[in-house]
């Protein structure tokens, strides 16, 4: 007989790695778009760096997004692994109850 073992730790570390990463691309997302792209001085040059910047900030709030989706999930994964464990107990409880 085997037993199904998962340290609560691994959750709390991955529900703070991937918060971190959701924090870190939000506060890029904000640099991106409040960068001044007219530094960089010719017109066509500036319209290039802010549609860089535009797309970039798109494509950080997505991956932000995905982020935060994962944290949710890693809630739900711990929360169905304590049922199950207490599940378990329980059923072990019965089992030898029953003997």
């Amino acid at each position: 007989m085997s037993d199904l073992r998962l340290e609560d730790t691994i959750f709390q570390d991955l529900k703070k790695t991937f918060s971190s990463i959701s924090d870190r691309m939000e506060a890029t997302r904000r640099t991106l778009s409040s960068a001044d792209a007219s530094a960089v001085g010719e017109s066509d040059l500036v319209e290039d760096v802010q549609d860089f910047a535009d797309d970039w900030a798109y494509g950080i709030k997505q991956l932000g997004k995905h982020t935060h989706g994962a944290v949710k999930m890693i809630n739900a994964i711990g929360e169905s692994f304590d049922r199950l464990d207490l599940d378990l107990l329980e059923s072990l409880r019965s089992k030898k109850r029953g003997k």
